[in-house]
Parts: structure tokens; C-alpha cells; sequence
């Protein structure tokens, strides 16, 4: 019973501090249930054709339609032999087109810099954030913008140049869209930086401080809108007009196996087999491509070339998701295609709710679908041709494997040609809107800067002139997601790496390949196959978006910076495992075919409370205390039955008191 009491008190308190340090332990590795419903990704944003008798005209019925402001500004054609070597912006395009609908870039706004992930739209004339005043704004990546927290933010008063608002105190702005979605609210200027990246120093300009959303705005990932239009609001018009970039600017979009991509505001030197074609400005506010002909398989298809130039012509818009054919043009492409794919399998598409047109039996292998799908060539009036490979004109089927969709389709009743993201996959486009002209340049935007043979630019410096620009810190370098690749301030240690990779499988599909995808993982990363976790992070019916994190090899705590990376700040020095994924050196098995690398973040080792940390240190004192007890209460039990023994020894011959014979 002695031994029962010490010792039942000393399992409780080594049992308790077992259960304390397994409360940080991590998960584990699987993929969890979707957490909601079956919807396409894609979003096409709509375009609104100008119309001065109605705020809301006509929309293009397959695309939806935006709209644009009446005024727009005829810049000069610069004849000065300096404008070519003005500097650039240099931007990185984030986020993927199929699984978002939409790219991303990052622009910094106010003093000190408050950073906003936008959508890149050749199709908008004005660029906006949420504002911290909006309450009907809806949860994006960012936070609102602070107008107050900035010292270079200033109001546009009202003007005759503007829309005032109700008091006639300031300017305000109101986009609306075809899908009953909308933006609204006042317009404010302010300090705006591109980045690291950047030759150009930061720049004041003027922006919307939404205090209205609703629809599609409200409900998106990205903060706002990147207005690349025509228009006075448009940040390539100011940026002109200001003198500070060539009236250019280049968007190159990643493919179907790497999202992505590179954005250029200003001049770059174009590749010598560039093609290009005419863009008339005074055609449409938007821009247009003089586009007479299609050919599919190397046969024109036959059509009249005034079909191309219907209404409002062949738009190029980065805004819209995939391409929308004029009725005839479409119906005459459909069956081109179906006639040079006499060997696959025609199956309806990944989502009941669209009626895509979709083909069995191909390959996983991207690279491969050139033997397979056929060419389709693209030809404009000063007769180059633009040549369309198959990640140009579709999609994969996310519920058959092998199987790919047409990402073009009808456009309705609109005679409108509009030409989406897609059709510009892995292509560099120059909007050079000093000649009137875009080009056309297929390569690979994940190496776009190797392959135009452009170095790092180094930091933007502030000239001397714009002496309000040297207060605005630099914008440090941003991983695939847009958040820092360092760790917090003051930490030093790597506890773990996390990666979202989009997978273009359902959920049903991908959970019976998760052990075979962690251990394609590990071996490709050098890495034990306990160091691997994989949980669902995000899952619809085209797509699944998977979380895998890189934990340290147990008992330690933290990732060794030889393994993980070389420098934690520089973008060009990523880590070791990190430099896998982003240079497509991981692959999967071929029954879950590629990825996607949307994000990736270095997580510093969990700090637990002071029991946990010091855990083993505990256990040590408590064990040594517990020894120690038992052997002092050793000791003491001997001496204490030592001394209360009752039969001490005495002679043979000596009587007991007891023993001995009373008298009578």
C-alpha cells in the first residue's frame, strides 16, 4: 500500500505531460472530404461596349460585357529617340486561368505601401481596391485599403473632368456587369509601386476606393481590378502621359501545365520573329486584332473574312477566360476538329451544366498533344499567321483521364469575335500601342526573361525630381502567392514548408492515390515519407486544390537551412525544396498527371507554452527527483523498523521480566 501511494501520483503527472507535448504534434497526412459544391472555376469577366444612352447596354450574350467610359484619350506619338529608353515595370503574374478565371498581379498602394492582389484586364479603363470605409465589401486575399494610414493619399475633388458624387465634394466612379455584379465608389490618388522587379520608381496615380461590391466582385479571391484599357483612368494612359513609360505594354500568360507569368508596363525590345498585326484604335475602345482568316489542320476554313469584323470586331480581352466565336465561325471550327479527330472518343463534359464538347482516349502528356490535336492557325490581314497550339484552344476533362474539352465556343447571337486567356497560353502579347499594332510571340512565360535574354532589373532608385517617391519602401520579393518567402521577423529556424499544388482531378478520383502521391514526393524531395502531409485544401468538379507540407525528420524541430534554402529573403536563392516544385522537377504519378503550383510559404517551428518546449527537461528533474525519493525513503523505512524491533538480543541465561514466576 506504501509503495501504491508514491507511486499512483507519479503516473498522473508523467502521463499528463505525455498528453501536453502530443498537443503539438502534427496531423495526420490526409485528404479530407471537399469542403464545398460543384461549379466551373472559370470566371469570365463581361465587357460592356460604350453607349452614351444607357448606363447598362446590350451585353454579348456567351461572355457577358463591361463598360467602358466615352472619353478617351488620344495620347501624342512620341518622336522623341529618348522614349525607348525609358525604364519599365516589371511584374510577376500569379494565380492560374482555369482554375481562378483570372491572373493576378501585385501592386503597392500609399505611403507606407499597402499591397493588393489585382486582376490583369486589358478590358477595364480603371483599376480599384476595396476601401477600409466599404462594409459591402467581400473577403478578399488582402486587407482593405487605409486611406488614413497612408501620408501620401489625396481625394480627387470634384471636377468638370469627373462624376461627382452626391454633395459635389469628390469624384466617384460605378462599373457595372452584365451579371448584375458591380463596383463603385470614390476615386482618390496616391503613391502606386510595381515591385523589385521594377526599373520604375514609384508613381502617383489615380485609383477607386470601392465602397460597393456585389456579385462576381464580391464573391472573388483577388482585391480588385488592374484597368489596362483605354481611358483616362487606365494606369498605362497615366503612366504615359506622365512620361515615365513608353505607351506599351506585354502580358505573357503561363500554360496548361505552369500558371503564372510575367507583365511588362512599358517598352521591351521584341523577338525578331515576333508577329504582329494592326490594332485600330478608333475601332473600339478595346483592343482589336484584324483577323481574316482560321485554318484548322492547315485548311482554311470557309468563310468570308468580314465574318472576323462583325459589330465590334476580333477583341483581345485578358479579363475573359476562354474564346467566343461568331455562330458560323464556331459551327465551322467544330466540325474542322471533329473531322482531324476521327480516333478519340467524343463524352459531354466534366459539368452537367455546361454542354462542352470534350474527346477520350488522348494522353496525360501535355507535350504530346500536338501528335494528337490538331494545329489551328490564326491569320491576319498583313497575312502572319498565329499559330495555336492545343493548350490554346482547350481545357482537361477533370473527371476523365486523358480527356480534354474545347475551350472555345459559341458566342451566342453577338457576331463579336472575343479571344480569352486561353487562346494566349504560354504566348508573350505586346500591346504596342505607340504603332497601332499587337504582337504575338509563342514561348514558355515561366522563363520568359532567360529566353528574351533580360537580366534582373535592379531596385527602383527615386530620381531626384520625385522627392515625395524616396519616403515609399521598396516592396520586398513575393513567393507564387503573394506573401513574404522569409520567415517573421526575428525567427531563423524552418519548422516546416507548405505548397497548394491544383491538381485537375475530382476529389473521387484523387483520394485513392494519395499514398503513391506522397511517396513520388518524398523520393523526388530527398525527404523520409513521415516528413510528408497532404490535406484538402479547396475542391470543386474541374479541380482540387491539395496543401502539401515538408516537416523536419523526427526528434527535430526544424528543417536545416542547407536542406531547405540558402538565403530566406532573395527570391533568387529559393530553397532547395522549394526550387523542385517552381522548376517542375517534382512529377506525379502518371495516374494523377501534372500540377500547378499556386503558392508556396516557410513556416518558422511551432513555439509551444513553457511546458511544452521544456518537456524533456521536465521528465529529466522529475525522474531524478523520483529516484532520489525512493531512495531517501529507502533508507528511512530500514532505520525506522531498526529501530522499533522488540527483540533484541540478550544473554541465553538471562529471564524475561515477563517469563518469570509470579508469587501465589
Amino acid at each position: 500500500m506504501a509503495w501504491s501511494a508514491i507511486l499512483l501520483p507519479i503516473l498522473i503527472i508523467i502521463i499528463t505531460i505525455t498528453i501536453i507535448s502530443h498537443q503539438t504534434e502534427a496531423a495526420v497526412g490526409v485528404i479530407l472530404p471537399p469542403p464545398h459544391g460543384n461549379s466551373r472555376s472559370a470566371m469570365v469577366l463581361p465587357l460592356y461596349p460604350p453607349n452614351s444612352s444607357s448606363p447598362l447596354p446590350s451585353p454579348l450574350p456567351s461572355s457577358s460585357s463591361r463598360t467602358f467610359s466615352n472619353s478617351r484619350r488620344h495620347l501624342q506619338k512620341r518622336s522623341d529617340p529618348q522614349s525607348s529608353s525609358l525604364p519599365n515595370a516589371r511584374m510577376r503574374l500569379f494565380d492560374d486561368l482555369l482554375l481562378n478565371g483570372y491572373y493576378t498581379t501585385r501592386l503597392w498602394i500609399g505611403s507606407p505601401p499597402q499591397k493588393f492582389a489585382l486582376i490583369v484586364d486589358t478590358g477595364s479603363t480603371v483599376t480599384y481596391v476595396p476601401c477600409s470605409s466599404c462594409e459591402q465589401c467581400g473577403p478578399h486575399l488582402d486587407p482593405k485599403f487605409q486611406p488614413e494610414e497612408s501620408s501620401t493619399y489625396q481625394p480627387v475633388k470634384c471636377n468638370i473632368d469627373c462624376t461627382c458624387d452626391s454633395d459635389r465634394e469628390q469624384c466617384v466612379y460605378e462599373r457595372q456587369y452584365a451579371e448584375m455584379s458591380t463596383s463603385s465608389g470614390s476615386l482618390g490618388e496616391d503613391l502606386i509601386s510595381f515591385g523589385n522587379q521594377s526599373q520604375l520608381t514609384p508613381q502617383r496615380a489615380v485609383f477607386g476606393c470601392e465602397n460597393y461590391e456585389s456579385g462576381d466582385i464580391y464573391s472573388q479571391h483577388a482585391d480588385g481590378i488592374m484597368g489596362l484599357g483605354r481611358g483616362d483612368l487606365s494606369v498605362v494612359d497615366q503612366l504615359v502621359e506622365k512620361g515615365v513609360i513608353s505607351n506599351s505594354f506585354s502580358l505573357c500568360y503561363g500554360g496548361m501545365e505552369v500558371g503564372g507569368g510575367a507583365m511588362v508596363l512599358g517598352g521591351i525590345s521584341p523577338p525578331s520573329d515576333m508577329v504582329f498585326t494592326y490594332s485600330d484604335p478608333e475601332r473600339s475602345p478595346y483592343y482589336n486584332v484584324d483577323m481574316k482568316e482560321m485554318h484548322v489542320g492547315g485548311k482554311k476554313l470557309p468563310l468570308n473574312s468580314r465574318v472576323f469584323d462583325g459589330k465590334h470586331g476580333t477583341v483581345l480581352d485578358s479579363g475573359t477566360t476562354y474564346a467566343y466565336l461568331p455562330e458560323a465561325v464556331f459551327a465551322a471550327f467544330k466540325d474542322a476538329i471533329m473531322n482531324e479527330l476521327g480516333g478519340l472518343t467524343v463524352i459531354r463534359g466534366p459539368d452537367p451544366n455546361y454542354k462542352d464538347i470534350c474527346f477520350a482516349g488522348a494522353t496525360s502528356d501535355v507535350s504530346r498533344l500536338s501528335t494528337i490535336f490538331p494545329a489551328v492557325e490564326m491569320v491576319f490581314g498583313n497575312g502572319q499567321k498565329l499559330l495555336l497550339s492545343p493548350e490554346n484552344y482547350l481545357f482537361r476533362h477533370s473527371k476523365v483521364h486523358g480527356a480534354y474539352c474545347l475551350g472555345i465556343f459559341q458566342n451566342g447571337n453577338d457576331p463579336t469575335t472575343l479571344l480569352g486567356g486561353i487562346v494566349v497560353r504560354n504566348t508573350l502579347v505586346m500591346y504596342d500601342r505607340e504603332n497601332s499594332k499587337i504582337g504575338f510571340w509563342k514561348t514558355n512565360c515561366s522563363e520568359l526573361w532567360e529566353r528574351l535574354h533580360i537580366t534582373t532589373a535592379p531596385p527602383p532608385v527615386a530620381s531626384s525630381s520625385s522627392h515625395n517617391n524616396s519616403t515609399v519602401e521598396s516592396p520586398s520579393m513575393w513567393n507564387h502567392s503573394g506573401t513574404p518567402p522569409s520567415l517573421p521577423p526575428g525567427e531563423t529556424e524552418i519548422g516546416h514548408i507548405s505548397f497548394e499544388m491544383s491538381l485537375n482531378m475530382n476529389y473521387t478520383y484523387l483520394k485513392p492515390h494519395i499514398t503513391e502521391i506522397i511517396e513520388f514526393i518524398a523520393r523526388q524531395l530527398e525527404v523520409n515519407t513521415s516528413q510528408v502531409r497532404l490535406s484538402m485544401s479547396d475542391s470543386k468538379q474541374n479541380t482540387s486544390l491539395i496543401t502539401c507540407a515538408i516537416l523536419p525528420l523526427e526528434p527535430a524541430t526544424s528543417i536545416s537551412n542547407t536542406t531547405a534554402t540558402v538565403s530566406l529573403f532573395l527570391m533568387e536563392s529559393e530553397p532547395k525544396i522549394i526550387s523542385k516544385f517552381t522548376n517542375d522537377q517534382v512529377k506525379l504519378p502518371d495516374a494523377v498527371g501534372s500540377y500547378q503550383l499556386v503558392r508556396w510559404k516557410l513556416e518558422p517551428p511551432q513555439r509551444g507554452s513553457w511546458w511544452q518546449q521544456n518537456y524533456y527537461v521536465l521528465l529529466s528533474v522529475i525522474l531524478a527527483v523520483i529516484i532520489l525519493g525512493l531512495s531517501a525513503s529507502g533508507v528511512w523505512l530500514i532505520w525506522r523498523r531498526r529501530q522499533q524491533n522488540p527483540n533484541a538480543y540478550k544473554p541465553v541465561n538471562v529471564a524475561n521480566p515477563e517469563q518469570e514466576l509470579q508469587p501465589i
